[in-house]
């Protein structure tokens, strides 16, 4: 994707009006979304499942943070999660996507092609650890997968200041998940999130704080706590979809 005016809302207006080919190279400007975008919505939530490790965590997350979009936003949003393969060319077109696990991740030549693809060209992946643990199997093997498609240096810590933190509420650095001190991981704290910029825009947000554990839970407990911790969520998806 060319140019600094181009948004991600402004490239998911394009696929929704069947004009990305006009606007985007090789095989993104080839892909249509169907289903969500062509159903008038705003933002749906995709998952990636890819071949190795496991995929398919913190299964009422996706829930919770749509119910928050819809609460707190007036996005047009999709009431059910999405779970596309990473090796699938539909993922191309995908507003917003999440990737999570424990275990090691080793991308196959097609997950690494389209994940590639789809970060240089203006796509947002939200990537999470669910091990919390800057040494665990999932960090250590999806760094090295990071560094072999960006380079060793693509993945750097985010500064406080970062507009993640300012996108919609407002947030002092990352808030601590109740995961990162339980006794499993690494048992720290993480104060900061790391991130790959490609043309000055962020494409990969990863996170060691275990989030998607943290918004994993029953809906009619969401309220007993003093603040939605779901808060965080949305400013994720609010900044994706506006940077």
């Amino acid at each position: 994707m060319s140019g600094t005016a181009m948004t991600r809302a402004g490239f998911l207006r394009l696929i929704a009006c069947g004009l990305a080919g006009a606007a985007l190279p090789g095989a993104l400007a080839a892909q249509r979304a169907g289903g969500a975008a062509s159903r008038g919505y705003d933002f749906w939530f995709t998952r990636l499942k890819y071949n190795s490790g496991d995929w398919d965590v913190d299964q009422r997350m996706p829930a919770n943070l749509i119910t928050s979009l819809v609460d707190y936003t007036s996005l047009r949003v999709d009431p059910e999660e999405h779970v596309v393969a990473l090796d699938d060319p539909r993922m191309l077109s995908a507003p917003f996507c999440y990737l999570a696990g424990h275990k090691a991740v080793e991308f196959s030549d097609a997950e690494r092609r389209n994940f590639e693809r789809y970060v240089r060209n203006g796509g947002f992946v939200f990537v999470d650890d669910c091990n919390h643990d800057i040494d665990g199997l999932f960090a250590k093997s999806f760094e090295a997968q990071m560094a072999r498609i960006f380079g060793g240096e693509a993945l750097k810590k985010l500064p406080d200041d970062h507009p993640v933190y300012t996108s919609f509420f407002k947030f002092k650095g990352p808030p601590a998940t109740s995961f990162e001190l339980n006794g499993w991981g690494d048992d720290l704290i993480h104060d900061y999130l790391k991130g790959i910029t490609i043309n000055g825009r962020l494409g990969i947000l990863y996170s060691n704080k275990d989030y998607g554990c943290e918004w994993d839970y029953d809906w009619r407990n969401k309220r007993f706590l003093a603040e939605d911790n779901t808060r965080f969520g949305v400013n994720i998806i609010m900044y994706a979809l506006s940077n």
